[in-house]
């Protein structure tokens, strides 16, 4: 049986929640590569391990939604659903655990050892106690726990152990929390001989060395265990429609109510004793359906993320420096560049600082006379509200727009917003039942007797951290007409009650959606009456049906469609009948793939488009989001190069069809092309060839 006809009713499409995990297999096939360097390898676990945790809090969450509130066929489809999915993660924690263990053999071929408390030497069994009894010990709050005392909260994102205190006379229970987020979880050690090796132990490990100290003097101790256990909750915050709060008190007492979300997976050590997991699972009210896992003896393999590099640099992927930008490095006057040509700025390749220049140079520049802006998600020390800041004392009126559901950066976005709103910045949070995930700047700039309007439009959030491992563009233009559209989305932001025709900007909830539809269309009138045409789409996610079902017409009419997705693709390409001229592929490297691009060849004449909104339902109904049109024919082909270079590559490329395998691209008669790399010997050749 294909993977088609095991669909179902729903042959046509993957399920998000099953193309998701798909996504997340190819995090872990760059782990086991053993081409990536070995501790670029090692923080692969941990992006795998963080995804899969946030896939839990808020994909199987909604899933189980389903199964719990819906009724009849649709929730007989939920369960199987869940079914399938928790199918799968069985089997990716399965090679999980192999990749970690060929990991710590190839760590150990470079003399880095990652060893655990059995393994210590008397000098490092020295230095464990020590660094125990002067870091840790303070750290640790035990709770003793049994069947007549109320059991204890565990907290998402913590890490635990199960504790089991063994004598003659009793069995004592205990919950004690792996303080991670206040300590180092990797700490080196003296080495164990003369060598050049680097030895670490975790954290936890360090905590079983010393177990029995923690209870010294509570109770009688013959034998002491500890298992690793970890809660996963629900992350879907309830804001209630009531108007006498403001949004930031219903947000804060949302964020907190999230905190004590319904579990949605319990992971504990595989090796723990049937007493102690039957007394956890009833003490918490656990079922099967709340996902219970066996693991290995390690969770919150995230922290794999921050894993220190203890020797050469190869060991780790080399630094590519950002390439220069010339028009706007020579210019002496950033918006005077702008107002000359059309900038396409492409992150990481090209450095964020251009955009933190611009919004120096707009707050102390005496032409500027107003600053709008969309905060989505910012960086923990960000320079974007500094200079906000600094604008607002140098007298320019500034207005941005927060946006306090930004999933998992709520409490941030508080924080900022209160601190913006302190310092005189007008804030605006967004629109009842409508996120901001528009990434838009507008500078308003007197010219002579002329306010011209300089506008940014980009597809990734003003967040100088991400910006250094996302790839992204962002739009730097003078358009006039752009710009009245731009202006007329933040007026929509602020005066919900207003209605606008935008000219050029597709937007969603508006036009977004109607927008690419008729766009799709035309490709496929063009194909029908023998024009050229084609579409060819990068985005992170294509789930959206009715974007599907008309990117299938397209194909079935002759359209040739390529599409690149990182991660969730509800279309399956490639079926015969239904849409063998429409190809996929998913690259993952070291830069997450992260823009939205859409090029249409509209009988030879193409439009372009870069946008913040995926092709999903959410972005295209749900939120506020932004299509803009690139109409500069040296922007347009720096797009193109990119786009075609990526389609080329063969090493980090993999195939999406419906045999879901993630095999690598094939390489046919191609050279053999790492777009990502690629991209920055493009792109930096063009700058040296001037």
């Amino acid at each position: 049986m294909s993977a088609i006809e095991d669909r179902g009713v729903n042959w046509r499409y993957t399920p998000k929640e099953l193309s998701w995990l798909l996504f997340n297999e190819r995090v872990l096939q760059e782990a086991a590569d053993e081409s990536v360097p070995i501790i670029q390898r090692v923080r692969y676990l941990g992006i795998f391990s963080s995804n899969l945790d946030e896939f839990f809090r808020v994909r199987v969450a909604e899933v189980k939604r389903q199964v719990d509130f819906s009724s009849g066929r649709r929730k007989i489809e939920s369960k199987e659903l869940l079914d399938r999915v928790m199918f799968r993660v069985r089997k990716l924690n399965n090679v999980y655990d192999k990749t970690y263990q060929a990991i710590l053999k190839e760590l150990r071929k470079r003399k880095i050892f990652l060893i655990n408390e059995m393994q210590l030497t008397e000098q490092q069994s020295d230095f464990v106690k020590n660094y125990f009894s002067s870091k840790v010990l303070s750290e640790l709050s035990p709770i003793m726990v049994s069947n007549t005392n109320p059991f204890p909260f565990l907290k998402e994102g913590s890490i635990y152990f199960a504790v089991k205190i063994s004598n003659k006379k009793q069995i004592n229970y205990s919950v004690l929390e792996i303080p991670s987020n206040r300590l180092d979880r990797f700490i080196p050690l003296p080495s164990r001989s003369k060598g050049r090796e680097r030895v670490f132990i975790t954290l936890d490990n360090i905590i079983r060395h010393c177990l029995s100290e923690v209870f010294m003097g509570a109770l009688p101790i013959e034998e002491i265990e500890a298992y690793t256990i970890k809660i996963t909750r629900d992350a879907e915050l309830e804001l209630g429609d009531g108007i006498s709060e403001s949004l930031v008190e219903k947000m804060s007492a949302s964020l907190k109510k999230r905190s004590k979300g319904a579990p949605v997976r319990f992971v504990y050590d595989k090796k723990i004793t049937d007493d102690l997991l039957l007394f956890l699972t009833k003490k918490m009210n656990l079922r099967k359906k709340d996902s219970l896992i066996p693991g290995g003896r390690y969770h919150n393999s995230k922290d794999f993320m921050s894993f220190p590099n203890p020797g050469a640099p190869y060991l780790e992927l080399k630094h590519q420096a950002p390439i220069a930008y010339l028009a706007l490095d020579k210019s002496k006057n950033i918006f005077e560049c702008v107002k000359k040509e059309d900038c396409l700025l492409y992150y990481p390749y090209n450095s964020f600082s251009y955009i933190i220049k611009w919004l120096r140079a707009a707050a102390i520049d005496p032409s500027v006379s107003a600053i709008k802006i969309n905060l989505y998600r910012l960086a923990s020390s960000s320079t974007v509200v500094d200079s906000l800041i600094s604008a607002v004392e140098n007298g320019k009126k500034v207005t941005a727009v927060v946006e306090l559901q930004a999933r998992f950066d709520e409490e941030a976005n508080i924080t900022w917003a209160e601190r913006m709103i302190e310092a005189g910045v007008h804030v605006v949070f967004g629109v009842s039942g409508l996120k901001v995930h528009s990434k838009m700047i507008l500078f308003k700039r007197v010219e002579g007797e002329v306010t011209r309007l300089y506008s940014h439009i980009g597809t990734g959030n003003f967040n100088e951290k991400t910006a250094k491992l996302y790839t992204d563009f962002s739009l730097l233009t003078s358009n006039q007409a752009i710009g009245r559209d731009v202006d007329k989305v933040f007026e929509f932001i602020q005066f919900t009650h207003r209605r606008h025709d935008f000219k050029h900007l597709l937007v969603s909830p508006f036009s977004n959606r109607s927008g690419l539809l008729s766009l799709i269309k035309n490709e496929k009138d063009c194909a029908i009456k023998g024009k050229t045409s084609g579409i060819f789409i990068k985005c992170n996610n294509l789930v959206d049906k009715e974007i599907i079902d008309a990117l299938y017409e397209a194909g079935a009419a002759g359209v040739k469609v390529k599409l690149i997705v990182r991660g969730m693709c509800s279309l399956i390409p490639g079926v015969e009948g239904m849409s063998e001229n429409i190809k996929a592929i998913s690259i993952v490297d070291r830069y997450l793939e992260h823009p939205r691009i859409f090029v249409f060849e509209n009988s030879g004449k193409p439009l372009y488009y870069l946008s913040s909104a995926d092709l999903m339902t959410r972005n295209l109904d749900h939120r506020i989001e932004v299509s803009c049109p690139v109409y500069d024919r040296k922007c347009q082909k720096k797009i193109q190069l990119i786009l075609d270079t990526q389609w080329s590559d063969c090493v980090k490329a993999r195939v999406i069809d419906e045999r879901q395998k993630n095999m690598i691209s094939p390489r046919g008669n191609r050279k053999k092309i790492r777009s990502q790399q690629h991209i920055h010997k493009l792109l930096r050749r063009e700058v040296e060839g001037f």
